[in-house]
């Protein structure tokens, strides 16, 4: 979404990337690999961004707070991020880049367009993390990735021919697939925090459907992860990985239990559960109930009486 009121420099093209942080220029069009210990004399800019690129970053030693959204991060350790594009982020001049290591991969959405990881890209969460879920490395994941960098890199320095779109598409394919094992890796390493995660999020669950009050309004993805302080793409991948459903499928499973309670436990109509529950379409509550329960909600009233 374009900022407004505010002053950004958009960045279309991976040319405009480079010319704005003062990298060297790609030497292909529409990816370029950036080697972040050359960069270490450069000023970061202190105009927020707007990318319009996929950019994948391994940063080491860089001191300081980095400004994203409204919070800072600290990257004094070595870390992946992923950024999709229409992404702001903001850059601070006291940020210190001295001991600056590890690498940028930079590369237009054009680059995918034909080919079927232009699709499946956007079913990777993690391109909408918050900075500070980026992935940590153990040092034989960072290196595979290393060498899988290495051969980016190289293979943009060769002349361009009929093949390099197909292999270069190939090698990204490949290197979204090892991110993807490595965050999984890590949901499951760091299991304090994530359990702790999951407790918190499963009291929340039970408070919220606890609640007797009249009508609410039904609970979103967003709710519970601005409640956790977390991205929503954060919290279904690590419930997913965790228990195997969803955010969105965690909150139907604790909609359909209350929806029982009412339907057992009181005279309302079926009109009248929907509403009490959120819905604004009674027929909405019906077609999700049955497709949890196989039945409407009417037969599992009269089934268990």
């Amino acid at each position: 979404m374009k900022p407004t009121g505010r002053e950004f420099q958009l960045l279309a093209s991976v040319s405009d990337f480079t010319r704005h942080f003062g990298f060297p220029e790609p030497v292909h069009p529409l990816l370029t690999v950036i080697d972040l210990e050359k960069t270490r004399h450069l000023t970061p800019p202190t105009t927020p961004a707007l990318r319009q690129l996929y950019i994948i970053a391994l940063k080491k030693d860089l001191r300081g707070q980095m400004q994203y959204g409204r919070q800072s991060y600290d990257f004094s350790n070595g870390v992946l991020g992923f950024y999709a594009p229409g992404q702001l982020c903001e850059g601070n001049d006291g940020l210190d880049i001295s001991a600056l290591s590890g690498w940028m991969l930079v590369f237009h959405p054009d680059l995918l367009a034909k080919y079927p990881l232009g699709k499946k890209i956007t079913s990777y969460g993690f391109f909408s993390y918050q900075v500070h879920e980026a992935l940590h490395l153990a040092a034989h994941e960072e290196s595979a990735l290393a060498g899988l960098i290495d051969g980016i890199r190289r293979e943009c320095e060769q002349p361009i021919d009929a093949f390099s779109q197909d292999v270069l598409v190939s090698q990204l394919d490949v290197l979204l697939s090892y991110a993807n094992r490595f965050y999984h890796r890590q949901f499951l390493t760091r299991r304090t925090a994530e359990h702790d995660l999951l407790s918190r999020f499963e009291a929340l669950l039970t408070a919220y459907f606890a609640q007797d009050d009249g009508e609410q309004p039904l609970p979103t993805v967003q709710y519970f992860a601005d409640a956790l302080h977390v991205s929503p793409a954060y919290l279904s991948d690590m419930l997913r990985t965790l228990t195997g459903q969803s955010t969105q499928q965690h909150i139907h499973q604790a909609l359909i239990e209350k929806a029982k309670r009412i339907l057992l436990s009181t005279s309302l109509s079926i009109n009248e559960t929907a509403f009490q529950l959120g819905f604004e379409y009674p027929q909405y509550f019906s077609r999700l109930f049955k497709s949890k329960t196989g039945l409407t909600p009417a037969e599992f009233r009269f089934s268990v009486q």
